[in-house]
């Protein structure tokens, strides 16, 4: 299991245009599942950071989470404007896992209160999903040259400098 910590400790320099391009749009990103079929869905998505982890929550019962129930594979991108890329972008690969830790549920609604006012304190919670991640990728404009980013767990991240 790669949680969000061990990812921004093995891949800094993608955790930090991951973090800046999360925070720069409100903190949106793309969420991309397999359909029931294997075709790919594209959908909006607020993932936060909460205790070190990397969490993929929200509406219940949409499609995006009974795609995630059904294969738990995604692709998580930052939402992007530029088609220069002069702030970067980023993707994250992995599985979601649920953690059942009412205590956990909690915490988490009490922080995101105190964070953005949405009152889901007392909730229960049937997808809790955490971000298992597998590899992930940014690029960003560098000396008038694209860098492209890519990380794997148990290798360092290597930058390919397209010209």
């Amino acid at each position: 299991m790669v949680s969000w910590a061990d990812f921004a400790e093995g891949a800094p320099r993608i955790a930090a245009i991951f973090t800046r391009r999360h925070a720069a749009t409100g903190k949106l990103c793309m969420l991309a599942t397999l359909r029931a079929d294997g075709s790919p869905r594209i959908s909006p998505m607020e993932p936060r950071i909460f205790e070190s982890r990397l969490w993929l929550i929200g509406m219940p019962d949409t499609t995006k989470f009974r795609d995630l129930a059904r294969d738990p594979r995604f692709c998580l991108h930052t939402a992007t404007v530029d088609t220069q890329v002069g702030d970067g972008d980023a993707k994250l690969w992995g599985v979601v896992r649920h953690d059942p830790d009412r205590d956990l549920h909690q915490r988490f609604a009490q922080d995101l209160f105190d964070d953005i006012g949405l009152d889901l304190r007392g909730a229960e919670f049937d997808h809790f999903y955490e971000a298992d991640l597998t590899s992930a990728s940014a690029v960003e404009i560098v000396d008038g040259h694209l860098d492209v980013t890519v990380w794997t767990p148990g290798r360092p991240e290597r930058v390919i400098r397209k010209h």
